[in-house]
């Protein structure tokens, strides 16, 4: 039974200042400590990627976890983040109760924003920023009692 999204990976060649700035700009604390390996057939099977060697750790936040790798082995495909008409995994949101303050404080830890205010979706008020390595990330403040609210969740139960 599925119980959930468990983490979100982020791949960077900036390791120990995106962990920086996720701490800074969401709060995120390292939950496990800095694995590392190089010329590990039984790793190399799992990601089904040959020849690997990287180092990874889990930051925690609320209810989800952020994984960060940095691999040094194979070389990553020389391409810009995705953007959010991109096919494959565009963006991550984060909710929030002030945006206009989120918004700011954001910017000062190292964020980027195309739009100067957040725009309103009918009940939902979003902007898309972009972390230092230009990932993309929302933030989103939802009308109190808004279909897509967190609170509205259900929770999941294991028999």
């Amino acid at each position: 039974m599925i119980r959930g999204i468990h983490h979100i990976a982020l791949h960077t060649a900036n390791f120990d200042s995106m962990i920086e700035f996720y701490r800074r700009a969401f709060g995120f604390e390292q939950a496990t400590k800095e694995i590392r390996w190089e010329n590990s057939e039984f790793v190399d099977n799992i990601i089904d990627v040959k020849g690997s060697a990287a180092r990874t750790l889990m930051l925690k936040a609320g209810n989800v976890y952020l994984e960060i790798f940095e691999y040094f082995s194979p070389p990553p495909r020389d391409a810009a983040p995705l953007r959010p008409h991109d096919h494959g995994y565009t963006h991550f949101a984060v909710d929030v109760t002030d945006i206009e303050t989120d918004y700011k404080r954001l910017i000062e830890a190292g964020m980027t924003f195309a739009a100067k205010v957040p725009d309103d979706f009918g009940g939902i008020r979003a902007l898309y920023g972009k972390d230092p390595d230009g990932n993309i990330i929302e933030i989103q403040q939802l009308a109190p009692g808004h279909d897509a609210d967190i609170h509205r969740l259900p929770l999941v139960k294991n028999d």
